[in-house]
């Protein structure tokens, strides 16, 4: 019998058996694919590859201004996704080195959980006092007709060959449209953003949602927004997608692939015998804090978790405090953390609350803002878009949530993670000394445009 056997060998699942394992407990991951998950098989890893590439093809664009100049400018995608894959194929071995010298046993199939206890993969019964789900999610597919199409593509399917399409419809603005938006229109295609709320990435600040969308389309991406997709029809091999806007006109657009992006839900379809189960809700697995299941011997972390943050990070901090709690010990990370980034250029991130939510809930906060068109480091390297957010309480001075849009954004937005934790106030953060040029002075600059000190921002003016 093992301490604990953990299903599904993703960000969360494996990070969760060697903390085990660490902690001097016997444990087994069961995968039926390749380690890593789908985050660096199917997700931010291949993803942010492209991404890389897309950020290269920017960069000779800005190299004109500085007087370097590309005769040619060709993309070998078949190249391009080679590298994709040698990454993701370096990235795989080094966790499955990482489980073997923590002395993990790995077990490759599927499993199926027939008791309290027990997991059964292909004839083998396994046996353990903890059972941890880490199964993660899978591409929701919206029941529009011809959404079946082979043309039409989740993130998995674009991700696992190189391109030939020109032209394509991303169903979707959430932060996977926008990254593939982004890709895609680097690499020279025709690319439109299909959202059926009012914006994109509605999930995040508003003015960073609204900079964003006018950058995409000034970069040429079509924007629609209140758009709700009807139907997706083959016509000669093409496709057309039909939607109506925002005013309720039937409207298409014709694309050589259409990708659905419209989020991820829990996947544990098939994972429990007939004759046991947890209680589940449609979005996921529930859980108590100690992420328990209804069935206490059962844990669950990650995107199969109902109400979760989908990201990787967050389901490898699940995963420690979850493997915590089964030894009975405090929990090492604060979730209520987890930053949300968007691989764009510029990046965005954000942690903490917004004004959107601050408002709502009647906290009294100051606003702090930097223009990064200000930042020496921007002006260099050619990308002076942007800006950096600061949230702090007006009473205490206390730094509540950030929300950045710049170069290095996601590099950026864990200080002000580590600000709110320690909950740190606007005087006490301002004692650093940030190093010039960086793009991190950005944040000092934010910081003291909240106490009205900020020497690189004009004074408003006065009445």
């Amino acid at each position: 019998m093992y301490d604990l056997i953990v299903i599904g060998a993703g960000p969360g699942g494996y990070v969760a058996a060697i903390k085990a394992a660490q902690l001097g407990m016997t444990v087994a991951i069961i995968e039926k694919e390749n380690v890593g998950g789908t985050c660096l098989n199917r997700g931010c890893i291949p993803t942010k590859t492209l991404l890389h590439a897309a950020e290269i093809i920017e960069e000779t664009k800005i190299g004109k201004g500085s007087g370097i100049h590309f005769e040619e400018m060709r993309i070998d995608f078949q190249q391009l996704y080679q590298r994709k894959n040698e990454v993701v194929s370096k990235l795989v071995d080094g966790i499955e080195n990482l489980l073997k010298s923590n002395g993990v046993v790995t077990i490759f199939g599927t499993a199926e959980i027939i008791g309290e206890h027990e997991v059964r993969v292909g004839e083998e019964k396994l046996s353990a006092k903890n059972i941890l789900i880490a199964t993660g999610g899978k591409p929701i597919v919206p029941p529009i007709k011809g959404i079946n199409l082979p043309q039409v593509l989740t993130s998995d399917g674009l991700l696992a060959e190189a391109p030939k399409f020109k032209q394509l419809v991303i169903v979707g603005g959430g932060i996977i449209g926008v990254e593939f938006a982004s890709i895609f229109n680097a690499f020279d295609c025709e690319v439109s953003l299909v959202e059926a709320s009012d914006r994109l990435l509605p999930n995040f600040d508003k003015e960073v949602s609204k900079k964003m969308t006018l950058l995409l389309k000034k970069k040429g991406i079509a924007v629609h927004t209140k758009a709700s997709v009807t139907e997706i029809q083959d016509q000669k091999g093409k496709l057309a997608c039909f939607f109506k806007n925002n005013n309720g006109q039937e409207m298409s657009i014709a694309c050589d692939n259409l990708l659905v992006a419209t989020g991820r839900k829990a996947s544990f379809t098939h994972l429990f015998a007939e004759h046991i189960s947890c209680e589940a809700n449609p979005q996921g697995l529930k859980v108590n804090p100690s992420f328990q299941t209804s069935i206490p011997s059962i844990y669950a972390i990650g995107d199969v978790v109902s109400g979760n943050m989908q990201l990787a990070h967050v389901a490898s901090a699940q995963g420690v405090n979850a493997v915590l709690a089964m030894n009975k010990k405090e929990p090492e990370y604060d979730l209520s953390l987890a930053s949300s980034c968007v691989y764009t250029s510029p990046e965005l991130a954000s942690v903490g609350i917004d004004e959107a939510f601050a408002k709502a809930e009647e906290i009294p906060v100051k606003i702090g803002k930097y223009n990064m068109a200000g930042n020496a480091k921007s002006m260099i390297v050619g990308n002076e878009l942007g800006f950096i957010k600061v949230i702090s309480h007006e009473q205490t001075g206390e730094v509540l949530g950030a929300q950045l849009m710049c170069e290095r954004a996601t590099d950026m937005v864990a200080q002000f993670a580590e600000m709110i934790h320690q909950k740190v106030t606007l005087q006490e953060a301002l004692q650093v000394i940030y190093p010039h040029p960086t793009f991190s002075e950005g944040i000092g600059e934010a910081l003291e445009s909240s106490l009205g000190q900020a020497i690189h921002v004009a004074p408003a003016r006065r009445k």
